[in-house]
């Protein structure tokens, strides 16, 4: 198990050590969202990130995130700040609610489903060239009933598959 030992607000007084998947799952996060390979996240990643990963994504969020974690005033965070950003996020949030909102994120059509132009603008928006071959792909492998989108019951089952990552 991977300790953190950085106590600055009332969460991390009364934090769980991370599981080894919980950290390579963040560490996975962390390097998906570091577009330019830097080792940092700088603001508009962070944003992505938090919007991408079910959590408030609004300006004064991120930003009041980034000073919070950004101990250096630097602009940007490392994966040990990402990382316990992420984890003092996860322990104040209810894990229903996490899924839903993240499930809105990726229903960017807002049909009650995931498809194949949800995925294709995620990609876009975050600079990632996927084919469609393989956007209908993560769809099919997914869609348990079949019928062409990914739903809310089929979204959680994802988020909660250790397999997935």
């Amino acid at each position: 198990m991977s300790v953190l030992t950085y106590s600055k607000s009332p969460q991390r007084a009364a934090r769980r050590d991370l599981t080894d998947d919980e950290v390579a799952e963040i560490q996975e996060a962390f390097q998906l969202f570091d577009s330019d390979n830097s080792g940092f996240i700088e603001y508009r990643e962070l944003k992505a990130a938090l919007k991408a990963l079910g959590f408030p994504a609004k300006k004064a969020d991120v930003r009041s995130k980034m000073a919070q974690y950004d101990q250096g005033d630097t602009g940007k965070i490392n994966l040990q700040q990402f990382q316990l950003l992420l984890t003092d996020a996860m322990l104040s949030k209810d894990p229903a609610d996490l899924f839903s909102r993240a499930f809105q994120l990726f229903d960017t059509t807002r049909t009650g489903g995931i498809r194949v132009q949800d995925l294709r603008m995620i990609a876009s928006e975050l600079g990632h060239a996927i084919e469609e071959e393989d956007l209908v792909g993560m769809i099919e492998e997914f869609d348990q009933n079949h019928d062409g989108v990914i739903d809310a019951e089929e979204f959680q089952r994802i988020m909660v598959s250790k397999e997935v990552f």
